[in-house]
């Protein structure tokens, strides 16, 4: 064989770029010794010296480089076009005599399968399955010839293009190879997945099988058996009705027919053959190393694998040593905790596992009850729940962060084999309560008697001290001191941050569910907390909204300014005001914003993002939409008439229980639940506004010491130290050069973008399963989406679907729908009548905030971002918790 045509004993996985990643899985797995069907492959060499007999293919290159992956008309227009034109294209004969002295050697009498292998295909990142062609029991040289024609040309399917465009393949270097393979008549056919394609389970192997040829299940033409093994034991059989099967003809080609009747609902594999197919994917798995897409047939008693391609789709495990016996972990993502699910550089990661206190022997080390999963940091809560009242507890205080997160912890915890098998964990019970139980007395006095007038006071003073000692620890080193000082003071945060602030908005949020519980023992009254909620002062994430609201009305009377805001490049913003009318006067209050809040931006748990200070492109576009959306002054006047209704409320509240037996002591128990929940639910924010404070001087830190790397020429620019660990970054410092820090930070500049495209679960077990708890049916109507009220009231309107702040163009009357919202957006919910996110609870930001601003709003609706599409008209219910589309966007229907 020459460089046209190549043998399968002659591949392995390093030459994907000849074969593609079908042919060389193929060649590897028959080095291997797997059951591969014997064949060849027609060589990429081959298909370029085809295209270079083409004179218009230049042509096609660029009009495809010029088409976006939704011009799907476009695409099938040129598509067409180029497949055409190759299909007419003659095979040179150089390439025709190598392809027919293979197809001799195999044997000419013999029927093939013909398939498309491209050289971005079957990869670990991204498989491409099913984007080219595939012809079976293909017989005969001028059929094979006409075969390996319509493959290559299959590289050009809409499909194909519309996939390579979306992931950003160039067409040109997309190369494809052809495998002809000798077919394989079976009884049964199918495909395995060596961990559970659903719920992610690694320990799980999942079997789809049917009747005749594989192509009737690929096809969607028959609903296959499912058989699932766990652990080597056949766990669940699925027997279905396989109405239709595909078999070969004598002749060539394939037919469709109709089963027997009794034949439809036999099982396709015996259980005995089920296990055999198992373990046959469990080797090839351990084979590759990774969880296996697995093509299989069964004939005359023996099992033959015609392909096996990586999974792409599955979230990455967490690494960690579970010892035998011992139950699954659960790891909980503390994303969806702090409503930023996007995925982190390293360094935002290592910033976080340093930061959480527990579950460490230094103060400067990560976090061992912590894992980077997906460019996510995962929390381990197992050991946590060893603890009987931590099942009792834990899952009705995660459901007022992300109720569906709630649900899936209680469902484990129900588990007798996951109890039963909980690991061992002396001194947790001790460290839980040495936490605890500080905090709680505090709360309690908070609660009962302290003056709720001091509060405010003394939270202030707290943060201005804990700020100035944060800028005395970490100024005036440099070098490992200082990183070794970051660790420390990252480390020592939460410490010292939790036990002194977490006790003042704990005791508000304890008050609004005794206000509650009573106002509905006594009253009946579900309502008046939510009302309760409205013009809370010193609510510092509030007051930032407001003064978002006061900059756009200092910049109306200002067009030069307005243009700057809107259009303006936002790097040079600040400089660029000085340049026109009002700007000296916008700068100003711009300057006194940023003294306050300019460390903060949306998702700022992750330290690599800009901050305001640095980069205002997320906040500019609010301004904007408040302009759109209100009127001069509208959001001071709703923010009073928000106080004026809850003090309204309040009074009113008392007088009803004064006219109660035992009206006085009522009233006084609840005149002092209201004092702490109006005057303590305001301090709500604070927590996080004081540790972003610190990231932002920690971030600087670390900015400063990327400046000096650059400068001794170890790293190209100073943010590219958001591609290290805090370690890493302690090791360059103190003057480790390793070779290849180039290659690794371009290994995770690739490897975020695919972290990116990834989908975090909720909750997982580190066996990979995905936890999705179970919400129970609600009074919605039909075909709405159902998810957790958070904010009472029903409005309608324009549904204006905002997945980054900085694209944001609410306009008055509209409502936001948002996968997730954290301070960073607060300034567009000025602009909206309601809210819909895809995660939260009861307690969370968004939540909270939309209450405080008399939003409705539901929350926890998975996909709600898809779903809801831009400019759909819908009704928000947040008192039931669901969404009906009334009216879908005339422009967005789909066909």
């Amino acid at each position: 064989m020459n460089d046209y045509v190549l043998d399968f004993s002659q591949l392995d996985k390093n030459s994907l770029p000849l074969v593609g990643g079908k042919g060389a899985n193929l060649g590897e797995m028959t080095k291997a010794g797997f059951p591969v069907p014997a064949g060849f492959c027609v060589t990429t060499e081959a298909f370029l010296s085809f295209l270079k007999q083409s004179e218009v293919m230049d042509e096609f290159f660029q009009r495809l480089n010029g088409v976006e992956a939704d011009q799907l008309a476009e695409i099938t227009v040129l598509g067409q076009s180029i497949r055409e034109h190759l299909v007419s294209m003659a095979v040179p004969d150089d390439i025709r005599t190598s392809i027919v002295q293979a197809w001799k050697q195999s044997g000419a009498d013999q029927a093939y399968a013909v398939r498309s292998s491209a050289t971005a295909e079957d990869l670990p990142s991204a498989s491409f399955a099913g984007q080219q062609d595939t012809y079976l029991n293909v017989r005969g040289e001028e059929a094979l010839l006409h075969a390996v024609r319509k493959c290559w040309a299959s590289l050009f399917t809409d499909r194909a293009i519309s996939y390579r465009t979306r992931n950003g393949f160039d067409h040109r270097a997309v190369h494809l190879s052809v495998v002809v393979q000798r077919m394989v008549f079976p009884e049964v056919s199918g495909i395995m997945f060596t961990a559970d394609p659903i719920t992610g389970n690694r320990n799980t192997v999942s079997i789809d099988a049917s009747f005749g040829l594989g192509e009737a299940l690929v096809s969607g033409l028959v609903s296959a058996d499912l058989y699932q093994v766990w652990s080597g034991k056949l766990l669940t059989k699925t027997v279905s009705r396989k109405k239709l099967a595909i078999f070969a003809l004598a002749e060539g080609g394939t037919v469709t027919k109709e089963l027997p009747e009794a034949e439809q609902v036999m099982q396709a594999l015996e259980d005995p053959q089920i296990l055999e197919l198992a373990d046959i994917g469990e080797k090839i798995k351990r084979y590759y190393g990774s969880e296996q897409d697995i093509e299989w047939c069964f004939a005359q008693g023996n099992f033959y694998i015609v392909q096996s391609r990586p999974i792409t789709s599955l979230y990455p495990l967490p690494e960690l040593s579970i010892p035998p016996g011992e139950s699954p972990h659960l790891l909980l993502s503390f994303g969806h905790q702090q409503m930023m699910t996007d995925a982190m550089k390293p360094m935002g990661i290592s910033v976080l596992r340093t930061l959480f206190p527990f579950g460490k022997t230094g103060i400067r080390e990560m976090n061992e009850h912590t894992a980077s999963i997906g460019g996510r940091v995962y929390i381990d809560i197992t050991k946590v729940l060893t603890l009987k009242q931590a099942r009792v507890l834990l899952p009705k205080v995660l459901t007022n962060i992300d109720e569906m997160m709630g649900l899936g912890v209680a469902e484990i915890v129900k588990q007798e084999s996951f109890v039963r098998h909980l690991p061992s964990a002396p001194g947790v019970r001790k460290g839980v309560i040495g936490f605890i139980r500080p905090v709680l007395l505090k709360v309690m006095r908070k609660l009962l008697y302290a003056p709720v007038s001091d509060a405010h006071p003394e939270v202030n003073a707290y943060i201005e001290g804990s700020i100035h000692k944060g800028e005395s620890q970490l100024s005036g080193v440099y070098g490992p001191e200082r990183i070794v000082r970051i660790q420390e003071h990252i480390g020592s945060l939460l410490l010292t941050i939790f036990p002194q602030l977490l006790p003042y908005p704990l005791a508000g949020i304890i008050s609004s569910r005794l206000l509650n519980a009573l106002s509905i023992k006594w009253l009946g009254d579900t309502e008046i907390v939510h009302v309760l909620n409205r013009g809370l002062s010193g609510n510092i994430t509030s007051e930032m909204g407001l003064m978002i609201g006061d900059l756009a009305d200092a910049a109306r009377p200002y067009p030069q300014v307005i243009d700057l805001i809107l259009h303006g490049d936002p790097l040079q913003f600040r400089d660029n005001l000085q340049q026109v009318e009002g700007g000296s006067v916008f700068g100003q209050q711009w300057d006194r914003f940023m003294e306050l809040y300019g460390m903060r931006c949306p998702g700022e748990i992750d330290i690599t993002r800009p901050r305001w200070r640095e980069d205002p492109s997320t906040l500019l576009p609010s301004i904007g939409s408040h302009m759109r959306s209100m009127a001069p002054g509208e959001h001071r006047a709703k923010f009073a008439e928000g106080r004026l209704q809850a003090e309204a409320a309040a009074t009113d509240l008392l007088k009803r229980l004064r006219a109660q037996p035992f009206g006085r002591l009522k009233a006084k128990l609840m005149s002092r639940l209201v004092r702490v929940f109006r005057g303590l639910m305001g301090l709500r924010e604070h927590p996080k506004y004081l540790m972003m404070q610190h990231f932002y001087l920690v971030r600087k830190g670390l900015l400063d010491e990327g400046n000096s790397l650059v400068k001794k020429g170890v790293l190209k620019r100073a943010d590219d130290v958001f591609y290290l660990s805090l370690d890493e970054l302690l090791k360059l410092a103190e003057g480790e050069r390793p070779s290849g820090v180039a290659a690794l930070l371009e290994q995770r500049t690739e490897e975020l973008k695919r972290f990116r495209g990834m989908t975090p679960p909720r909750l997982m077990t580190s066996e990979g399963e995905i936890v999705i708890g179970r919400r129970k049916l609600q009074d919605a109507p039909e075909g709405a989406f159902v998810g957790t009220p958070v904010s009472a009231g029903v409005i309608e309107g324009i549904a204006r679907v905002v997945l980054r702040p900085e694209e944001a163009k609410l306009n008055k009357g509209e409502i936001m729908i948002a996968p997730f919202t954290d301070p960073g957006w607060t300034p567009l919910f000025h602009s909206a009548v309601g809210l819909v996110m895809e995660v939260g609870g009861l307690m969370t930001h968004g939540a909270v905030v939309a209450r405080e601003y008399g939003l409705p709003a539901v929350v926890g609706i998975d996909g709600a971002t898809t779903l809801i599409r831009d400019g759909d008209r819908i009704r928000l219910d947040g008192t039931r918790g669901y969404v009906l589309v009334l009216e879908r966007n005339d422009f967005m229907k789909l066909d």
